[in-house]
């Protein structure tokens, strides 16, 4: 993943750490954020913080895979903040959401038990889901052998993976997905509180963010195809992903080539293909490797031709996009013109922008400094000797280094989210105590109403709250809301960033 020492990513790590975990935690996190590799003395110290507290915040951060640790060639355990996976926290209830999507309600239930823990047993799992599911109408309630299906689902989409962390190493090597024998009377037992060994023991599972993080991307693709053609096409790049796993290694810059006559046939064994997308295959094939974006490009024409998917190509043709968007965004429409322009020319002269750009002078000059102040275009000067002994003749030529402005947006997403939590931390402590003044309005209106012959108390209720309160509290929820949707606008931002620079880096 993209490592990150940036100041402001520290506070955004810790601003997330305290949210989740609480002071202790955060303190320690913070600490190994901003000094690197440290033993447990040392964080002790630095921390001012009691051993066995220190202790404890460190092996919740373990828990959850946001440190790592070694043990070095003095035989001391040395620990290492992991910024990248404590980011991720931004991104749970998406996981959530999308587990729920691929495999139901229950398989959300144990994943979340597994995100809350960090890692767990299997047999824990599913023991704690089947109990909270009893608190639930009866439709809406599961089996132990449902749940133990679910959660082998879970396994088979490689959505968890088993931990192998040592005593001296953190996780290291392949995945491992091999399924325990779980034993399905013992698990039945112990759900009704009594004795009995599921077969498990010391076998424990943790959330596979790689598997996560590689869904999420694709999903990108498929929704860039979908917006710049139509659902058919995008239905035509999932099936294209699919294939390309097959042959190819998930992070792999270009995948192996994918004949036409397979991608024929899986399309024709969809259950519910797109109208008209087995008909005209060969026409979507040729428009999505038409199109601008070059997300795919074939490399052979025998039997109909090959296809393969350029995933670096891709991602910088959305990195390039994205940037666009945040300078016309910011700056206007002309200056995305121009910035499109330089993008197109690489090289380009101040005059040369003026004339092709077709806008006046004035605007060309004033626009164009601004985007080199603000750093999303550089400068470059070039020195071109003269005929004889003239002197050397000086030319200033704008062009846009990509890396740079994308860690440049990076740093921007990291200050807009820790500024939109600190805002919506701000807005519920300030009106906490409206907010849980409806929430025990809330509870005490859902019991009252649950039991007859209790108007007269309803309406005494409802009249707790005052009329300016009654005012003010969809205001305040509004805003928190819209804060919530904000955090998650910005993450996508940063998500589609991170992921250009992790293809990039790879090359360098």
């Amino acid at each position: 993943m993209i490592e990150n020492s940036s100041p402001m990513c520290g506070k955004l790590c810790s601003a997330l750490l305290l949210e989740h975990f609480g002071p202790i935690v955060q303190k320690v996190g913070h600490d190994l954020f901003r000094n690197g590799e440290k033993s447990l003395n040392l964080t002790r110290s630095t921390t001012n913080l009691p051993l066995a507290k220190v202790k404890h915040a460190l092996c919740v951060l373990i828990r959850h895979g946001f440190v790592s640790y070694e043990q070095n060639l003095k035989g001391i355990i040395m620990y290492t903040l992991n910024s990248d996976r404590v980011l991720m926290l931004l991104r749970y209830s998406r996981y959530m959401f999308f587990v729920k999507t691929n495999c139901g309600d229950e398989a959300e239930m144990m994943f979340e038990e597994i995100l809350k823990h960090g890692y767990e047993t299997a047999s824990q799992v599913i023991i704690t889901t089947y109990k909270k599911l009893k608190s639930r109408p009866p439709e809406r309630q599961s089996t132990v052998p449902v749940l133990k299906e679910k959660f082998e689902l879970l396994v088979q989409n490689q959505f968890l993976m088993r931990s192998i962390a040592s005593d001296k190493r953190s996780e290291d090597g392949p995945p491992d997905f091999n399924l325990p024998n779980l034993n399905l009377k013992a698990l039945i037992q112990v759900t009704q509180n009594l004795l009995g060994n599921p077969g498990d023991n010391n076998i424990y599972w943790r959330v596979n963010f790689d598997r996560l993080t590689q869904d999420f991307r694709d999903q990108l693709i498929i929704s860039s195809i979908s917006k710049r053609i139509d659902d058919n096409a995008g239905e035509l790049m999932r099936r294209m992903l699919y294939q390309m796993y097959l042959r190819t290694a998930s992070w792999s810059d270009t995948s192996n080539p994918i004949p036409f006559t397979e991608l024929r046939e899986v399309v024709r064994r969809l259950d519910n293909p797109g109208p008209g997308l087995v008909q005209y295959l060969e026409q979507y094939l040729n428009l999505i490797e038409e199109d601008p974006s070059k997300f795919i490009r074939r490399v052979g024409d025998s039997n109909g031709g090959q296809f393969s998917i350029n995933m670096k190509e891709a991602f910088n043709q959305l990195a390039w996009t994205t940037l666009e968007n945040i300078v016309m965004e910011k700056f206007g429409s002309k200056a995305a013109r121009i910035f499109r322009l330089i993008r197109a020319k690489k090289y380009i002269e101040q005059e040369d922008i003026q004339q092709v750009a077709m806008i006046s002078a004035k605007d060309t000059k004033q626009l164009t400094y601004t985007l080199l102040q603000e750093n999303y275009i550089q400068l470059e000067e070039v020195k071109k000797a003269g005929v004889s002994a003239a002197p050397l003749k000086t030319f200033f030529l704008f062009h846009i280094d990509l890396d740079k402005v994308v860690r440049m947006e990076i740093e921007h997403c990291y200050q807009a989210l820790y500024n939109t939590m600190q805002k919506r931390e701000h807005e519920t402590v300030t009106n906490k105590r409206l907010i849980d003044k409806d929430l025990r309005i809330q509870v005490i209106t859902k019991k009252l109403q649950d039991m007859e012959g209790f108007e007269d108390r309803l309406r005494e209720v409802d009249e707790l709250m005052t009329e300016a309160e009654k005012i003010q509290l969809p205001k305040v929820q509004n805003m928190i809301k819209q804060l919530g949707v904000s955090e998650l606008q910005i993450d996508d931002t940063l998500f589609l960033l991170t992921i250009y620079l992790r293809y990039n880096q790879k090359s360098k």
